[in-house]
Parts: C-alpha cells; structure tokens; sequence
C-alpha cells in the first residue's frame, strides 16, 4: 500500500529533522496528520471507520497504544497524583463536570440524537492528551507547579473516562435491543469491576516478581522494560477474557505496579518516547486519512460543539475545580486550554462504535470526535510555544 511506504518515508524525514522541528512552533502530530489528510485526499479517497477491514486496522492499533499509555502514565504518576491539590481536583471535580456539561452541550446542539449518544460525545471528548501537551510539559520556563499539575491530569483522566463511556454504551446498547437498561448496566458495572481486579492482580504480582528478580540480579534492564510492557498487554488480554474492560484494568494494573516497583514509569518513559511515539503518530497518521471525508459534511453543529469542547466546556470545570486554591485566574486559564484531545478520544469513539455497531446518529457521533481532535491538533500545536512564553513572561515570580 502506498500508504504505507508515505508514512515510514515521514517517519525517516521527521527523524532526521527532528531537532529542527523541535525549534518550530508545531507538534509532530500536527504533521502527521497534515500528511495523513493529503494521502486521503490524493490516494485513498473515502474510508468508512466504522466498517472492516479499515475499522479493524485503525481500532487495533490504537488499542494497543493506549492500553501501553495508560499503563505507563498510570505507573509514572499515580503516586505523584496524592501529593498534588490541584491534579487531584481536576480528576476528582473537574473530569466529571466536564463530561456533564459534555452531554448537555451535545444534547442542547444535537437534539436528533439520542441522549445516550450525547453521553458518549461527552465522554469521549472529556480526557486530554499527554502527548500533545507535550510542548508546554517540558517548557522549562512554565512554572514547575503548573507543568507538574497537567502531566498528572492527562495522565490519569482517560482511564477515569472509560467507567462512564461504559455505562453509557450499556443505556444504548439497551435502547438498540429494547431490553431492560437493568441489564446492561449490570453488564457494564462488572466489566469495571472485573477490569480493575485483573488490573490490580496483575500489577501487584507482576511487580511483585520483578522487585524479587532482580534482588536475585536475574533480569537486566532491557528485559525489565519488556516485562512492563508484557504486563501492560497482559492485563488488557486477561480482562478481555473474563468479560471486563481492558482499559480500565491496563489503568489499575499501571497505578499498581507504580505502586510496588517505585521506578517502573521512569523506566517506561523510553517505551513512550520510542515506540510509544511511533504508535501515537501512527494513530493521527491514520485520523488524517480518516477525516478527509468527513470535513466534505461538516456544519456549524459539529464546529459550534468542538469549539465550545476546546473552550467552555473543559475551561469552566477546570476553573471551578480550582477555584478555592490560590491559583491566579490567568494560571487556571492556561490549564483549562491546555486539554487538548488526542489518542483516548479517537480509541473511546473506536470503542462506542465496535460494541454498538449502528446506532442512530453515528456519522454525527464519530464526526465530532474527529472533527474536534483535528481541531485541537492544529489549535494547541499551534498556541502551545507563544502562550506559554506569554504565561511564564507573566508568572515567572509567582509559581514555583
């Protein structure tokens, strides 16, 4: 396929030039999905996402990145979670304001779609992305307090979005097959409950295990990494297995494992950084060819309900979440833009669609996502340089 050759022929010409890049006020997700747009539009023309063989091909790939990103997230900074006030509100406060005001926005602009539908836009569109706000992260000018604070929320609030995804795809699944909702919430509270059990089970010993192998100096560090990653995709399969939600115990499993082995996510951040990476642009490389055909059907709905997802509907929770903390309203601004969507988004939308299959207003559904992914790739690739030179200009004395 001649996708295939273009992406790896980008893999090699962004490698090369990635230091330069690194100077430009872009991401390189930016890029590959500028890539991935061109390629759908000269190549290979209409992909319908929701159907075999492309469905099958984007959904495992994405997968498996984000069952690695949560894992690994979730062991690098479960702990440092406890120990930050203003992380913790957003998970705790924020998250869940931001999926409900998700719902009633998407409720209010798409009054043709089913309520339960509005819940999975919400949903979806409710976690942000460490990648993506890899820029302000690492800007050494962004005061310590606030780079911390967004590493820990994006690092934890997709795994704590998958457990309302799921009840929500039980109200449709419900809806779909006109039977008791009694049912399938009961179906989708065991995949939670199963999920975190196998994630906590697996973790644990799996930690377990490593910490005793290597007090015998049996495991070197190569294949301690390899055996985090085994780990990750163990509790996602096992889960799978028994009925529960994979993502949710790959999320359990990484804060278990964090919990045991100290330093198991400084160990996985050159997973995320090599082939973590890799899987990340593949993903977006993938989302551009995708999203081609959908900007042929855009209408001010769909633009109307990213902007306010990008801006109103994750900066109000993010503001109220710390409004009684010290934080300037210029600080809680600059977190609130900084939640772009990225991988969770698309891997939740890639979910609802493989477990409902058809339900009445799909094409909306999934062009939403999309539509507001595509948009927050260029919008905060974009912003991400300028506006934290802004803040840190302002703030340098204020935060530590």
């Amino acid at each position: 396929m001649i996708e295939i050759v273009v992406f790896f022929i980008m893999i090699l010409i962004v490698s090369l030039f990635s230091r330069l890049i690194c100077k430009l006020p872009i991401s390189f997700q930016m890029i590959f999905i500028a890539a991935g747009m061109l390629i759908g539009w000269l190549v290979t023309g209409y992909v319908d996402v929701s159907k075999p063989p492309f469905s099958t091909i984007i959904f495992l790939i994405a997968e498996i990145a984000l069952v690695l990103v949560l894992f690994s997230d979730a062991s690098r900074v479960g702990v440092k979670a406890l120990k930050n006030d203003l992380s913790t509100r957003l998970l705790i406060v924020g998250l869940p304001i931001t999926i409900v005001l998700g719902v009633i926005a998407a409720t209010l602009i798409f009054p043709d779609v089913p309520w339960w539908v509005a819940g999975i836009i919400g949903t979806a569109l409710a976690p942000t992305d460490a990648a993506l706000g890899q820029i302000v992260v690492q800007n050494k000018d962004v005061p310590q307090k606030i780079r911390t604070t967004i590493e820990i929320e994006s690092g934890l609030n997709d795994g704590g979005s998958v457990p309302f995804l799921l009840v929500f795809i039980a109200i449709g699944l419900a809806a779909e097959a006109f039977r008791p909702m009694g049912f399938f919430i009961e179906v989708a509270f065991e995949q939670i409950v199963y999920g975190a059990l196998v994630g906590l089970a697996v973790g644990l010993a799996g930690g377990w295990m490593v910490l005793k192998s290597r007090e015998k100096r049996w495991i070197t560090p190569t294949y301690e990494r390899i055996a985090f990653l085994a780990l990750a995709l163990l509790t996602f399969f096992i889960a799978d297995e028994v009925g529960g939600s994979g993502f949710i115990a790959a999320f359990i499993g990484g804060l278990a494992l964090g919990y045991i082995v100290k330093d198991a996510g400084e160990i996985l951040i050159d997973f995320s950084e090599t082939e973590g990476q890799l899987l990340n642009l593949t993903v977006f490389f993938l989302l551009g060819i995708v999203v081609v055909p959908l900007l042929l059907d855009v209408n001010w709905q769909i633009i109307l309900y990213s902007v306010l997802s990008l801006t109103v509907i994750r900066m109000l929770p993010v503001a109220l979440s710390l409004i009684s903390t010290k934080l300037s309203w210029d600080s809680m601004l600059f977190i609130g833009w900084f939640g772009p969507r990225g991988l969770a988004s698309i891997v939740l939308a890639l979910l609802a669609l493989e477990e409902l299959k058809v339900f009445p207003g799909d094409t909306t559904f999934i062009s939403v996502v999309f539509i507001t992914v595509l948009l927050s790739v260029f919008a905060h690739g974009l912003t991400a340089s300028p506006l934290s030179k802004l803040y840190s200009k302002n703030n340098k004395d204020n935060l530590s």
